[in-house]
């Protein structure tokens, strides 16, 4: 149930086209509801804007699917992050209307259907390579599930600056960006010098040994001597969007 769903809800109640009892019915569920696996947060999106999303990572398949099948009723939109290959083929076989990204790694409904209505304006997703593209997927998938507009800008990184200097109309006309890089980090330090619009910095594990899994870059966006940089974990494509969605809400 989001703020959308229980507006509407409660003006079908105030015009005569439900009961309170269908109403009541209708919020049975809300605002928590107890699996043996879970405890679901039917509330989160009322409250904060974002809806519960569901982190697949050590769940199995049939746990996915009872979470899954009880958050589809209340929710415009299902996800789940970091789903690989063989788990989300199982979920599919049971709920074959969920789609899977396999370079997100994410499960989701229809994105598709949702509007991107609910910002103000774009969402830039910018990679440093082509191996930081699966994390950035990751944000441009949950950016566009919460309703944003959003456009990518893949392998501008520093070692061919003028790929992302050739790009600065595109960057201007951001309203926030998701600026996503391994090795040393250097690329969101880049994009705030050029930039007047606020940057969400995301580390990836990309690297040689020195890297130590995405540390080194860590690291060099949280010492960023640009303005206007907020960091994420490691590998946290989603965090990074759902920030950028708070940023960009109307």
């Amino acid at each position: 149930m989001d703020e959308t769903r229980l507006r509407a809800l409660l003006a079908e109640v105030a015009q005569g086209g439900r009961t309170v009892g269908e109403a009541v019915q209708a919020l049975k569920h809300w605002p928590g509801e107890q699996l043996g696996c879970a405890h679901l947060d039917h509330h989160r999106a009322v409250r904060t804007g974002l809806p519960e999303v569901v982190f697949g990572e050590n769940k199995s398949a049939d746990q996915l699917v009872a979470i899954l099948q009880k958050f589809q009723p209340h929710q415009p939109l299902v996800m789940a992050t970091r789903v690989d290959a063989a788990k989300a083929a199982q979920v599919r076989a049971v709920l074959p209307e969920l789609v899977y990204h396999p370079e997100a790694r994410m499960l989701t409904g229809d994105v598709e259907a949702i509007a991107p209505d609910k910002g103000r304006g774009t969402i830039v997703v910018v990679t440093a390579g082509t191996s930081d593209i699966p994390v950035a997927e990751e944000a441009a998938l949950t950016v566009r599930a919460l309703g944003n507009e959003v456009e990518k800008l893949y392998d501008v990184g520093v070692a061919g600056i003028h790929r992302l200097l050739g790009q600065r109309e595109l960057l201007q006309a951001a309203t926030v960006l998701i600026v996503v890089a391994g090795m040393e980090g250097a690329l969101p330090s880049v994009v705030g010098g050029l930039v007047d619009k606020p940057i969400i910095a995301v580390p990836t594990s990309v690297g040689y040994g020195t890297g130590f899994g995405g540390i080194a870059a860590l690291l060099g966006m949280l010492n960023s001597c640009a303005p206007g940089v907020a960091v994420v974990n490691i590998d946290n494509g989603f965090g990074a969007a759902c920030a950028a969605a708070a940023i960009n809400r109307k």
